[in-house]
């Protein structure tokens, strides 16, 4: 059946053998140019329930209350001396393996508690003892409510990855917008991000990839073409949705090709607006010479480190930081700056 093939392990190898083929052929007949590819990406939503989604903030909160609570309680048994030190350092946070040892202290409390009722001839010492048993017996359901929480977050996040969410019936899919969105309420629902590479009308190589944004898809997706083909062609072409920072040092410096790719501001830089708003630091004029800026009062802000940011992926940008000697008496300055700041005016400039 269809599906069975879809399945089939020897599937894949045999599509990307397909493809090396049908390339050849485009290029023999001269049906395609092989100097270029253009990729472009669209959503597909999975055949998942799109309310069974599982979000990565969402485990880490209560995770992070979780593991408070059970240092606390940890705190509070060892304090009573329920239960021996099991931890050298109280501020780490409790493992998995940790809070099973307690719970196996518990159990051994317990056990001796039974058995202390058991022997005990004095009916009113019976009942304290069953008091005290009560309230462990209380800690160890808390601690075996900790234990299965413990599990079931470190199990999510080995699904989860570097991804925000998936879904329950569907643990490869992340929940991401739709570009067919009937209901005009941006609603996420499970799916996966087919990348694409054409030329000439021609499909050339897929991918799909969980991440939701183009921009992380490109650089895995250039490397499966080069490893099916063997080679790039020379122009990697795609909208601004694959421009940034590092998919151009990837394209130039390891792939050595050459990015044809807009950068996400390109439209709107070339609006009227844009151009003659005279707050906007891309349209102060510069002194190449001494290396400085010149604001809308004719005020200089002057060069004065290097500097670098990292972004949440770990990527990291180089700046140039200019900054202006004295914005304390400077007319324009509510219009330059937020309104309670009380720092001279800076700018970070990247010229990658």
């Amino acid at each position: 059946t269809i599906n069975q093939f879809r399945v089939n392990p020897k599937v894949d190898a045999l599509l990307e053998s397909l493809f090396i083929q049908f390339y050849s052929q485009c290029v023999k007949q001269n049906l395609i140019d092989d100097k270029a590819i253009f990729i472009d990406g669209t959503k597909i939503e999975a055949n998942a329930n799109r309310y069974t989604f599982v979000w990565k903030k969402s485990i880490q909160n209560h995770e992070s209350k979780m593991n408070e609570d059970s240092k606390a309680l940890y705190h509070e048994l060892v304090t009573n001396k329920i239960i021996p030190e099991i931890k050298e350092d109280h501020d780490n946070e409790l493992t998995k393996e940790e809070i099973d040892l307690i719970g196996s202290h518990l159990d051994k409390e317990i056990e001796d508690l039974n058995q202390h009722i058991n022997n005990e001839k004095c009916t009113k010492t019976r009942k304290q003892i069953r008091l005290k048993r009560t309230k462990i017996k209380k800690y160890k359901k808390q601690i075996n409510d900790y234990f299965e929480r413990k599990y079931r977050y470190e199990f999510q996040k080995s699904i989860l990855k570097d991804r925000n969410s998936y879904s329950k019936t569907d643990y490869d899919a992340t929940f991401m917008r739709m570009k067919e969105d009937h209901m005009k309420n941006g609603q996420l629902k499970p799916g996966y991000n087919l990348q694409i590479a054409t030329n000439s009308q021609f499909v050339l190589s897929y991918n799909v990839y969980q991440n939701p944004t183009d921009t992380r898809t490109m650089i895995p997706f250039l490397n499966s073409i080069q490893e099916t083909y063997g080679h790039l062609p020379e122009y990697i072409v795609a909208d601004a949705g694959y421009g940034n920072e590092s998919n151009y040092k990837a394209i130039i410096d390891d792939f050595n090709r050459t990015p044809l790719i807009t950068y996400g501001m390109f439209i709107k830089d070339k609006t009227k607006k844009y151009k003659s708003d005279i707050f906007n630091t891309q349209n102060w004029n510069y002194d190449e010479i001494n290396d400085e800026f010149i604001c809308p009062n004719n005020k200089r802000l002057g060069f004065k480190r290097y500097a670098y940011r990292h972004d949440k992926y770990g990527y990291k940008r180089d700046f140039k930081l200019y900054e202006c000697d004295d914005c304390s008496e400077c007319p324009l300055k509510n219009q330059c700056m937020n309104f309670n700041s009380k720092t001279n005016k800076k700018i970070m400039k990247n010229y990658n």
